[in-house]
């Protein structure tokens, strides 16, 4: 994320904005849903697009972050509802503020800086935190649970599923023969260790933090469950805009997507349809959205990032 200075304080605004405002077709007097809110910098620049003349509601699993997103948009406050809930449950938080129809939803998919800097939660190799990863901090399982109780082979299963890790036998072996593993830190040496691996562009551990994280927090599961209420909350000619850091999840919007919009879901080999499926979105860009080189040069980590768009039919 691309970090906003100002004399006062420092924020970390997120990626492909100025697409995301653009190909949400942002306009004054409509309805908004963040559903990643983050530290609110998209929401932030929703809001500066229409000079503040649209009501938009935040979602985020973390309540630390959404903290910080609340300070940041005091200024929209009167507009702004901010909700400490997963995307899985958009519906309900709809419901809750009376806004079952709304005009554009993003789903920005990735973590916040907040929590790989701040959170304290072992989201990042190169700190020394204890073994949560959870987005919030007061259910479900930690990261310590799955390093240190997982069975080799469940482990090596869930490394190499979600992680997309080549190397998850060898990692699973090194984990549970240096168990216990009480920190991120330590994790990071006996995968690094354990692989003996060489000198590569991305850290030894990436994809390994990466598949425990997805899931600790049921993350793809979450993911389907979030696209599917975001086409029914849509209005006709609503949109959707989803940003994805990782094949995985950008396979699963990719396809969530071709599904839904399209008049038939049956098999190829059927001589005709009976699914009786019908289309309701269009997809807006069949070529993904990648952030400019500018941007990319600024910042690091947004190279990883792919926008597809959809519209409500």
């Amino acid at each position: 994320m691309i970090l906003a200075l100002s004399a006062q304080k420092i924020y970390h605004d997120p990626v492909l904005v100025r697409e995301i405002v653009e190909n949400l077709q942002v306009r004054p007097g409509k309805t908004y849903m963040d559903c990643t809110l983050g530290e609110g910098g998209h929401t932030e620049a929703i809001f500066k697009s229409c000079a503040g003349n649209v009501k938009i509601i935040g979602l985020d699993a973390d309540p630390d972050v959404l903290k910080t997103s609340e300070k940041r948009l005091e200024q929209y406050r009167d507009a702004f509802s901010p909700v400490n809930a997963n995307y899985a449950d958009m519906l309900r938080v709809a419901h809750r503020h009376s806004a079952m129809k709304i005009d554009g939803i993003l789903m920005d998919l990735g973590m916040s800086s907040f929590q790989l800097e701040a959170s304290g939660r072992g989201f990042s190799f190169l700190k020394n935190e204890p073994l949560d990863m959870r987005f919030t901090s007061f259910e479900g399982i930690t990261a310590g649970d799955v390093v240190n109780d997982y069975e080799e082979d469940r482990l090596a299963n869930i490394i190499f599923r979600f992680g997309q890790e080549k190397r998850s036998r060898s990692i699973a072996k090194a984990i549970t023969r240096n168990r216990p593993i009480t920190s991120s830190l330590e994790l990071a040496k006996v995968i690094s260790y354990g692989v003996h691996s060489k000198k590569n562009r991305i850290h030894p551990a990436t994809k390994t933090f990466q598949a425990i994280r997805i899931e600790v927090n049921n993350e793809l599961s979450n993911l389907h469950l979030g696209l599917i209420q975001a086409i029914e909350l849509l209005v006709p000619r609503g949109r959707l805009a989803v940003i994805s850091y990782h094949s995985l999840e950008d396979k699963l919007v990719k396809e969530f997507l071709k599904r839904e919009s399209s008049d038939c879901i049956c098999p190829v080999s059927a001589p005709m349809c009976k699914c009786g499926h019908v289309a309701s979105i269009k997809i807006i860009n069949r070529k993904v959205i990648k952030p400019q080189d500018v941007e990319v040069m600024i910042n690091s980590r947004s190279r990883s990032a792919r926008l597809r768009v959809a519209e409500r039919i």
